[in-house]
């Protein structure tokens, strides 16, 4: 077996990947239960999974499996099918290392296959070699982050993960990386209130869904560069349906996006107040009326479908098969490029996001009356123009990433960022984001409300010249972009 040392923190950046073992012994569904007993006696081979013909985990036959259901009572030439348990639990290799260790606690498990992203065997994890017993702590956090009750655990949850942020920005995790992970915590959280208010409307009587769907979360949450305390972007891609069935399929859903978001805004995820959710019908739509939506957005340019659908573009699903979002992903992909003077119109509506430079590259802070005064919100005169540029620059080149960093990376593999736009683009993410987040814990824990805005004279001398650079990189960007898209260079 492997042995892994993991601190108290690195396992909620772990995937499930790193930590599994090779694949136990497999055997088919119309093999016996003697060809399972016989596998078992092979030293470190304490289960043997069965699967279908694409190698998609059937069931498992342990050795407790023997003792309570094979051993003198069933004949050798039973089908395995008959003694194994089913249906088996599985975890995904690209999940994260805690989610898996919690659900194995939960559910008493020592083994949990691990399959990939078509549900193909790929290993197994186990308990053991996955995390000692010895760490409290670091068990302690795990569960606080996995609570049963949402609505009774979320204070726990959220100061569990301002703790694990702290830590892992102690540990010189890159931010990026730890906005993913915030990102995963939030997304965990919007599918268990989805799988529960389906439960909810089944039990009332309004039935299962009647038609397939996928939840979609936008801005941030999208992108994978959650902060702490997102308030709700979403939205629903329902299956195609005639029209004459609106009235019969939409009320359903109605009612799931009305208790979704509240449930949400209960759990500490809070309503949006531009209502761009899917309780707002602008934002629960088929996956035609949504390409029916972005033509028409296209034809019709303005101030407000302009920005409408600047928050639309950086949609992901976290709820669902998934499929109806991936096309909805692949039709935005295939049809802005060559959409210049709509991007022009977009890039002249974000003329106004600047960065926080004045005369001599000096950083300038917000001078108005208030708790604000003095310092500079980093997230909308520094980050702000960096997405939006980078998002004009990937829908112009048709680069389906949501990620900034992706997106850099893809635009700089087609040429259209240098080597230097690459690496001053990422550290100017990068270093933004790191104060920003910073930030935020330092307010979270003087019992402050949490935001963007960072006073320049808590920086070191260091810190002041890297973000000087930073955000004259994002303004040479959004100077050339100016350029390219509306031939104004001055």
């Amino acid at each position: 077996m492997k042995s892994h040392h993991v601190s108290h923190v690195s396992v909620f950046t772990r995937t499930v990947g790193r930590y599994m073992e090779a694949s136990p012994p497999v055997l088919s569904a119309d093999a016996t239960c003697a060809a399972a007993v016989e596998l078992l006696r092979a030293p470190e081979v304490s289960g043997v999974l069965i699967s279908d013909e694409r190698r998609r985990p059937l069931g498992i036959v342990t050795e407790r499996d023997v003792a309570h259901r094979i051993a003198y009572r069933l004949e050798p030439d039973t089908p395995v099918t008959e003694a194994m348990s089913a249906p088996v639990v599985s975890i995904s290799r690209s999940d994260y290392l805690f989610q898996a260790i919690a659900l194995m606690r939960r559910m008493g498990l020592r083994h949990l296959p691990v399959v990939d992203d078509h549900g193909v065997l790929s290993g197994m994890l186990h308990l053991h070699s996955a995390l000692g017993e010895s760490i409290p702590l670091l068990l302690e956090m795990i569960e606080l982050l996995t609570p049963d009750d949402l609505r009774t655990g979320i204070d726990h949850m959220k100061r569990a993960q301002v703790k694990i942020a702290l830590g892992l920005l102690h540990d010189g995790v890159p931010v990026p990386e730890i906005q993913a992970l915030l990102t995963h915590f939030n997304n965990d959280i919007y599918r268990r209130v989805v799988r529960q208010t389906v439960a909810t409307l089944r039990d009332e009587g309004l039935g299962d869904p009647p038609i397939g769907f996928d939840v979609i979360v936008m801005g941030s949450g999208g992108r994978g560069e959650s902060y702490l305390f997102p308030d709700q972007d979403n939205g629903f891609v329902l299956d195609d349906y005639p029209d004459s069935e609106h009235n019969e399929i939409d009320p359903y859903f109605v009612a799931l996006a009305e208790r979704m978001t509240a449930a949400l805004h209960e759990v500490g995820i809070t309503l949006c107040k531009g209502f761009v959710m899917a309780s707002n019908p602008l934002w629960r739509k088929s996956l035609s009326q949504w390409r029916d939506q972005l033509a028409y957005w296209l034809r019709k340019p303005s101030d407000a479908t302009l920005r409408l659908s600047d928050i639309f573009f950086d949609f992901a699903p976290v709820y669902g098969k998934g499929e109806n979002a991936h096309a909805l992903r692949e039709h935005v992909t295939q049809t802005m490029p060559g959409r210049h003077l709509f991007l022009s119109r977009m890039q002249h509506v974000q003329r106004d996001h600047g960065v926080a430079l004045g005369l001599f590259k000096r950083l300038t802070v917000d001078d108005s009356e208030g708790p604000h005064k003095g310092k500079i919100n980093l997230k909308y005169h520094g980050l702000l123009p960096l997405v939006e540029n980078i998002r004009l620059l990937a829908l112009r080149e048709g680069v389906a990433a949501t990620s900034t960093l992706q997106r850099i990376a893809d635009l700089h593999a087609r040429g259209v960022l240098s080597n230097d736009e690459q690496d001053y683009l990422n550290a100017a993410f990068e270093h933004i984001t790191r104060l920003v987040l910073r930030q935020q814990l330092q307010d979270f824990e003087a019992g402050l409300p949490v935001g963007p805005y960072v006073p320049p004279d808590t920086l070191s001398g260091r810190e002041r010249e890297l973000l000087v650079k930073s955000l004259t990189a994002i303004d040479d960007l959004r100077g050339r972009l100016r350029g390219e898209f509306s031939a104004d260079i001055f």
